[in-house]
């Protein structure tokens, strides 16, 4: 019996004759399963064919699928790097690209890249909380690419809040459809791929559209972020908070734009509220008139349907299934570009909100929520430097809040630096570079990503549809190596959910009752309008009151002139009267004294009478006793 081992090839050029017969056998398996599933797809949407490779720019071509490490020296160190020890949010398998030492002649153009099946690229969950950024042209795939992070994050039991700009996130909510080039890219990847619907909550920004409101008061909107919507110059900003303080003091409440207008109304027209005006410190009529005509602007814009209650509580957005799957919340946006100042600073907002309101939790295995800012340069655009610093605070400290926040744009270069350098996460898409202007962006690209020995320009010029290059950082926070990818293919819908599936939602939303209606509360404009009443009526009041006391004034004027007058007629009774008195006692005296004089005279009289009778007597006495002797 002959030996088994005696019977094995030792020639090399056998071995290798062998290994090439065995590398045919398997790709000729390979197509033919590929085959097999395209017959299985024959029915597939049209629309989601069109959705992966849009007309107006033509599909890469599709990489073969015999591609192995082995063929690409990088590919083995961009597996080292991309093995995380933590739970991982898929991008996509690994695509073989040129490096700068192995660029192609002009004579030889450089080879197709293709993607390497058993590489595999994505984001440590860990550390999404330090942020991460999608950028790309226009129709290179940046919504898709957030779609799948979306699946991902609510798969893996992590709320993700997101703005649908374009109107074709709804699709999250229905699973997807296999189609004849879905499979040939299944085919080339070696994604697992199964059609899947996710939990998806609708919102609204003040009821404009479908779903849930998302509104907020004045007061909780702050001055920093309403000067950024109103346009205002730093000093104006400063006048703003000034107002805004004294609001607070005196107790007013600022729902609306109403309310705020009203304020600056009172402080500007009525005399107590320039007097207050003038106590508040550096306001001055005519910035207090800028800032009014700018809030009637705005008002008049329809942006009043942002304002008002019930304001929308953040921890809504923080959901999650009975099946331990994050609710995604979708803000439907369809007027970003007439409003993107005013939109961008809401979501703004409302990361702030979340900074303020969520405790510090410090860095988890996976975040509390995941937060999508798309268009994120309409949030930059003239920003006053107090907005700059208020947004690079919120991007850097929500990160112990277990927040992590993705921005959406078509280049790193619309973003300020401070903010790039709190971005830990990047997917790239394809790059144009048509004009002078896309060439010296291209580099200022380039400039953004670790040092790689990969040809970057070109691999950012070459990128097709649902392409990208990935940067990261590991778990130890070092940069993993810079990895061009296939974007996975998601696997929802890709495009807008139907009417019905909409129609649903709402139907099952528990949020909608409670946020759906607007509610009018007592606020400043009521407060001003009775403190204005009070002070007509205490004008009124003090109007008849001085009235009164004219009145009075006047009576007591005539009471005193008519006791004068009384007065003056009683003194000159009395001094008539004693006038009169002084006569009769005058004349009393004088017929006293004629009296006594009368009776003096008969007095003397009489005494002379009697003095003459006694003398006589005497007389008579005498000379009749000396008669009678």
């Amino acid at each position: 019996m002959t030996d088994a081992s005696s019977t094995q090839p030792t020639d090399p050029a056998e071995v290798a004759r062998l290994k090439a017969a065995a590398a045919q056998a398997a790709a000729e398996a390979a197509e033919a399963a590929a085959q097999a599933a395209e017959a299985r797809a024959a029915a597939a949407q049209a629309a989601l064919e069109a959705a992966l490779a849009s007309p107006q720019a033509p599909s890469a071509p599709e990489p073969s699928p015999d591609a192995s490490p082995q063929d690409d020296p990088y590919a083995a160190s961009v597996a080292a790097g991309y093995s995380f020890s933590g739970p991982v949010l898929p991008v996509g398998t690994y695509l073989s690209a040129p490096t700068a030492s192995s660029g192609s002649s002009a004579a030889e153009p450089a080879a197709e890249p293709t993607a390497v099946p058993g590489v595999r690229v994505g984001i440590p969950m860990g550390l999404l909380n330090r942020h991460a950024l999608i950028t790309g042209a226009t129709g290179t795939g940046k919504t898709r690419t957030l779609q799948l992070m979306a699946e991902g994050l609510s798969a893996a039991g992590v709320p993700v809040f997101l703005s649908d700009v374009k109107g074709d996130l709804t699709g999250l909510a229905e699973p997807g459809t296999s189609s004849q080039r879905l499979e040939a890219r299944l085919a080339s990847t070696a994604q697992q791929w199964a059609p899947q619907a996710f939990p998806v909550e609708l919102f609204s920004l003040g009821g404009r559209g479908h779903g849930v409101p998302i509104r907020t008061t004045v007061t909780e909107f702050g001055p920093v972020m309403l000067a950024r919507v109103l346009n205002l110059s730093e000093t104006q900003t400063a006048a703003l908070r000034l107002v805004f303080r004294w609001a607070d003091e005196q107790g007013l409440a600022l729902v609306d734009l109403g309310d705020l207008r009203d304020v600056v109304t009172y402080l500007t027209t009525t005399d107590e509220g320039k007097a207050a005006l003038r106590t508040i410190g550096g306001v001055s009529s005519a910035t207090a008139g800028v800032i009014l005509r700018q809030v009637t602007a705005l008002e008049a814009d329809g942006a009043d349907r942002f304002f008002g209650e019930p304001a929308l509580d953040v921890h809504e957005l923080m959901r999650a299934t009975a099946d331990g799957r994050g609710v995604i919340s979708a803000l439907e946006l369809d007027d970003v570009q007439s409003q993107g100042v005013l939109v961008s600073t809401f979501l703004m907002w409302l990361l702030g909100e979340l900074f303020e309101e969520l405790p510090e939790v410090g860095d988890l295995e996976r975040p509390r929520l995941v937060f999508f800012l798309d268009e994120a340069h309409l949030l930059f655009d003239g920003a006053s430097p107090a907005f700059l610093e208020a947004v690079t605070h919120t991007v850097r400290l929500i990160r112990s809040k277990g927040v992590g926040i993705v921005l959406i744009t078509q280049s790193a270069t619309d973003l300020p630096t401070q903010v790039l350098a709190q971005l830990g996460s990047r997917v790239q898409h394809a790059v144009r570079a048509h004009t002078p202007a896309d060439a010296a962006n291209l580099k200022k690209i380039v400039t953004t990503f670790p040092t790689s020995p990969l040809d970057l320009p070109t691999v950012l010029q070459t990128l097709g549809t649902g392409q990208a290059v990935v940067s990261v950082l590991d778990e130890k926070g070092r940069p993993a190596p810079v990895a061009p990818v296939v974007v996975d293919a998601p696997a929802s819908v890709m495009g807008p959910a139907q009417a019905t599936t909409v129609s649903q939602i709402l139907t099952g939303s528990t949020l909608l009752p409670r946020y759906a209606e607007p509610i009018d509360p007592d606020s400043a404009s009521e407060a001003l309008a009775r403190r204005l009443v009070q002070a007509e009526q205490a004008r009124e009041a003090e109007k008849a009151a001085a009235q009164a006391r004219a009145a009075q004034e006047k009576a007591e004027q005539e009471r005193r002139k008519e006791a004068e007058r009384a007065a003056a007629a009683q003194r000159k009774e009395a001094e008539r009267l004693q006038r009169e008195a002084e006569k009769a006692a005058e004349r009393e005296r004088r017929a006293a004294e004629r009296a006594a004089e009368r009776r003096q005279r008969e007095i003397d009289k009489t005494l002379g009478s009697i003095g003459r009778q006694v003398t006589r007597e005497l007389t008579r006495s005498i000379l009749g006793n000396l008669r009678r002797r």
